[in-house]
């Protein structure tokens, strides 16, 4: 709609998490070098957490782009408590074909699946996002499966993705097997000012654009009312390039974000976004 008016070859807010516009602020650095450094070392857990919003899906999707062939990576999405067994979710996820209705038919297929995996030079990561869903039952299913092991070598390395909430959880005293399985562990928070209008302008650079699109008092309103969170950053940034257009403005000024804000609590909206229900199993 307004990408051309603005010579963008693309949307430069999307809420959709593309690895391509990942922002390299500290947070997400380091959350990718952890991510980066269990995949690799072979390390049983590893967790990240951040408040909704915060671009941990993001972070993810571009460690995974960027993994090679010695790994069979599954995804596991949008978690909830009434998912029952998660053994045949786990399996579809790490690419299994044949999903047995018989709870220890399964689990010796997926073993059978992991040590074919592992004799083949790969080994087989788990991410499980919106992990802070799952019920105890659920964690303490992803500890026993984490015990297969070769006597010298875990097949099967979990990354779990969530809210901080889920530290909570984890340290819980009847979940104390399962947090001391963790050996790599970060939370990612909010945006600072000055990273935020880094933010905007990488994300409107890598869609074509200039940076200078949007005026530096325009971008630190958007900072002060999404509290340097990326997808309300994403949200605002976006309705404020639409309201620009229809004004055929050339620059998104202070003026045309305030009027989104106003428009968004006039409406009831206070700007965060809604995690997804339902649960989703990937080979990535």
């Amino acid at each position: 709609m307004y990408e051309s008016h603005y010579r963008l070859r693309e949307k430069p807010f999307a809420l959709a998490p593309d690895p391509a516009f990942l922002f390299p602020g500290r947070h997400h650095r380091r959350a990718a070098t952890l991510l980066e450094y269990a995949l690799h070392d072979g390390t049983g857990f590893a967790l990240v957490t951040g408040r909704v919003g915060c671009g941990k899906t993001t972070v993810v999707r571009s460690v995974l782009s960027r993994t090679g062939r010695q790994f069979t990576l599954g995804l596991i999405a949008n978690t909830h408590s009434r998912l029952g067994a998660l053994l045949p979710w786990v399996a579809r996820a790490v690419g299994m074909k044949h999903v047995s209705s018989s709870e220890s038919e399964l689990y010796d297929d997926f073993v059978a699946h992991l040590m074919n995996e592992y004799g083949a030079g790969r080994r087989v990561a788990l991410i499980v996002d919106e992990a802070q869903n799952l019920s105890f039952d659920g964690l303490e299913e992803l500890r026993v499966l984490s015990n297969v092991n070769t006597g010298k070598d875990l097949l099967l390395q979990t990354i779990l993705i969530g809210q901080p909430e889920l530290r909570a959880t984890l340290a819980q005293p009847r979940l104390q097997q399962f947090a001391q399985r963790i050996s790599i562990e970060y939370h990612m928070d909010a945006l600072s000012l000055d990273e935020t209008r880094a933010y905007v302008a990488h994300r409107v650079q890598v869609a074509g654009g200039e940076a200078e699109l949007f005026a530096v008092d325009a971008v630190d309103l958007v900072h002060a009312h999404a509290d340097g969170v990326p997808r309300v950053i994403n949200q605002l940034c976006e309705s404020a390039l639409v309201y620009a257009f229809a004004d055929q403005r050339a620059v998104v000024d202070a003026g045309i974000v305030r009027q989104v804000i106003d428009d968004r609590r006039g409406g009831g909206l206070a700007g965060g976004a809604a995690t997804g229900q339902g649960a989703r199993a990937e080979l990535v």
